[in-house]
């Protein structure tokens, strides 16, 4: 592993409140610094107990991003991994409970030699290390370090009081970026900047003075409020850049570029630019993958029944972000309009659900994505079936192609009652079960970190769908999942009726890619892992993409 000569950091901490843009920031930031030459990695920390994201509910915190490695981390992982086109590592993700997991498995192992640990500073200290071992092990020249929740919060102290040790320990190595809100009332029509600059107290008070503040707004923040905001925070105004809503959000490094937050920023860290052939390539294939999102000659509408979009009146399509995105970068790159609607699988339940279904033909396809538990199962399933026999492009995800295969056994090959045994453990026919070794972890509630995780390899076989779309013989892709297809004694017999295990593992016991003959149904597949995990917006997913030409070709019939 080369050396690395000077690591840089940038830390992003959030003011006023949450959910204000701060993973979309760092991306960007990250992004724009690709652009000057500098090889730029990410570090996510995140404030909860959890010691991951793997057990936490998708309605309450979003989707589930899992690494290469199978470490679950929070959805932000997803933006870094998509900007940056690189794939990360479990160092580069950490929560309260991991740190102070590691803190106390270090004490139980002496490697505190007899000391008496306490919260300040062996827990900030043991922050700083795993920033330091996440971008030597990502060999970065800078590291974009986000820190989650937002300043004035219990939660976070500690994570804060790590980076002002950084930078006391590194004071020309590091620097701090405020990404806060200005709202605009509607009552007033004007931006208040006074919740920023409480903001900007707080953070000062933790003992960290940033560096820039981004400004995020519904509009571009003008040069009155930029002077307010630096006269409160000590900065000159050419620090305070403006953040306001864009149609993309890969349209922000962009006008990071036109705030010139590069050049800023690397000033602050004491560098410049390299401008070297590798940056300058990688900004043309940004710009280039841009501008084709805003051209498309063709328009598809898409449909996507889930279980987690329901969230009291409003809508949580972050369950499925991962999902969404892959779908935007395959329609960019092949010129392809996609409109989606969020359907909530409850709503096609039972008999009024099935006469739901008739609505679903405006579709020109539909994608199943995964999910955990009873909720939503059989709403899927009748969706699958009315898919199945009207012919509309269908891709499953996870959970989708499992219930793809439980609805051909059902209503194919008349198997009534076949299900998974996740939602009905005495199933006569069990055609998703638990493997033994998974059964043994639950029965021990070993719940956490102990799925089929991360990436897996799998062999495609010859003259299947999946062989075509993916050009090769062998692929490797990410999991997350604690059941299977398994069909045992009954494989002969879904076979016969165009079933096909297009996909599996290396030694063929685990099914990894289901479809149907052609000459049954145009374009239907279903895939046991998670493709949407390495769709990037310069690299987009063939699964997605051979999806949408499916879907635009079958619409023009």
């Amino acid at each position: 592993m080369p050396k690395i000569r000077k690591q840089k950091y940038i830390f992003v901490v959030g003011g006023v409140m949450s959910g204000v843009g701060k993973g979309i920031t760092a991306s960007s930031i990250g992004k724009i610094l690709q652009f000057t030459g500098y090889k730029v990695s990410a570090v996510k920390i995140d404030p909860y107990v959890n010691v991951d994201a793997g057990t936490m509910n998708p309605t309450e915190h979003g989707e589930t991003f899992v690494l290469e490695d199978g470490y679950e981390t929070d959805q932000d992982m997803g933006n870094y991994e998509r900007f940056l086109n690189t794939s990360l590592c479990r160092e580069s993700y950490m929560t309260t409970g991991s740190i102070y997991q590691k803190v106390i498995r270090d004490e139980r192992a002496l490697k505190y030699k007899g000391k008496t640990v306490s919260v300040v500073p062996h827990v900030p200290m043991a922050v700083v290390e795993q920033i330091k071992k996440a971008a030597t092990k990502e060999e970065a020249e800078i590291t974009i370090v986000e820190i989650g929740g937002t300043v004035g919060e219990y939660e976070n102290i500690l994570f804060l009081e790590s980076a002002r040790m950084m930078k006391r320990m590194h004071p020309d190595d590091v620097a701090f970026v405020l990404v806060s809100y200005l709202p605009v009332p509607n009552m007033l029509g004007e931006m208040k900047t006074k919740p920023t600059q409480l903001a900007l107290r707080r953070l000062q008070e933790s003992g960290i003075f940033p560096d820039i503040v981004v400004g995020r707004s519904p509009h571009e923040m003008d040069d009155r409020r930029k002077r307010k905001i630096a006269t409160s925070s000590m900065l000159y105004t050419d620090d305070i850049i403006s953040g306001p809503n864009l149609k993309s959000i890969y349209d922000i490094p962009n006008f990071f570029l036109t705030e010139k937050l590069d050049k800023k920023l690397l000033r602050k860290l004491h560098l410049r630019p390299k401008n070297n052939k590798q940056a300058q390539k990688n900004k043309s294939a940004w710009q280039s993958f841009v501008r084709k999102t805003k051209k498309h000659t063709n328009k598809v509408k898409i449909g996507i029944v889930g279980k987690y979009f329901g969230t009291g009146n409003f809508i949580l399509s972050d369950a499925y972000v991962s999902v969404i995105e892959a779908l935007k970068f395959s329609a960019a790159h092949t010129g392809i309009k996609v409109d989606i609607d969020w359907l909530q699988a409850q709503n096609y339940e039972g008999k009024n659900g099935k006469r739901n279904c008739a609505a679903l033909k405006k579709y020109d396809g539909i994608l199943v994505p995964g999910g955990f538990g009873k909720s939503g199962i059989e709403g899927k399933i009748n969706v699958i079936e009315y898919v199945r026999k009207n012919k509309i492009p269908f891709f499953g995800i996870c959970l989708g192609m499992q219930m793809a295969s439980v609805e051909f056994a059902r209503n194919v090959l008349n198997f009534d009652k076949a299900h998974s045994t996740e939602s009905d453990q005495k199933t006569p026919y069990p055609v998703i079960d638990i493997l033994p070794e998974q059964k043994k972890r639950l029965t021990k509630r070993d719940y956490g970190g102990s799925m089929r995780l991360g990436a897996h390899d799998a062999i495609l076989k010859e003259d299947t769908l999946a062989r075509k779309i993916y050009r090769s013989d062998s692929i490797s892709e990410r999991h997350r999942h604690r059941y299977e297809l398994i069909l045992g004694e009954h494989e002969n017999a879904f076979e016969e009726k165009g079933f096909i295990i297009s996909g599996a593992s290396p030694d063929g016991q685990l099914p990894e890619i289901i479809e149907l003959d052609t000459k049954i149904h145009p374009f239907f597949i279903g895939v046991q892992f998670h493709p949407e995990l390495k769709a990037r917006p310069l690299v987009p997913h063939p699964l997605f993409s051979a999806f949408l030409k499916a879907s635009l070709s079958l619409k023009k019939l």
